[in-house]
């Protein structure tokens, strides 16, 4: 995780179930009208979103940022597509590695880091349905075993 991370927004707790992340990445968030004012109220959804890289620069898609209640006409599309704001050899890296079979870019977390909203991307790779099955038996155990050591402290 990136040093100094602020107050965490929103996460995607299911793409570290669906993916291997190798890589993660901080970007900023090119924002519209009263999006930061929703984000700040915690109003972000990530579970489906979903970055691409076109012509040299990274989007968002499907991220949902609810739209401000007292936001009226200056309000925004909540599924609009964003542009992220990384590196030049942050984006060389990410088409480098995306243009390999089975890797794709997925939002982790959104968090307010010095004023600013920020996106943790990773560089993911798809789990086999095994793997995931594979996942859910160590938290299992991992937990049985928490479970057990909670109880001979006790007793």
């Amino acid at each position: 995780m990136p040093k100094g991370e602020g107050k965490v927004v929103a996460q995607n707790k299911k793409a570290h179930h669906d993916f291997f992340i190798e890589e993660t990445f901080e970007a900023g968030i090119v924002l519209q009208g009263t999006e930061i004012k929703s984000i700040r109220a915690g109003r972000v959804n990530l579970k489906d979103a979903f970055a691409r890289i076109q012509k040299g620069e990274v989007f968002v898609y499907n991220m949902h940022i609810s739209p401000y209640e007292q936001g009226n006409r200056y309000n925004h599309d909540p599924l609009r597509t964003r542009k992220l704001l990384l590196h030049r050899k942050q984006i060389d890296k990410l088409i480098g590695e995306t243009k390999e079979a089975g890797y794709s870019i997925v939002p982790l977390k959104m968090y307010l880091k010095d004023g600013y909203a920020k996106l943790l991307i990773g560089l993911a790779k798809g789990k086999k349905k095994f793997d995931k099955r594979e996942d859910l038996k160590k938290k299992e155990a991992k937990r049985d075993v928490e479970r057990a050591f909670r109880e001979r402290q006790k007793g």
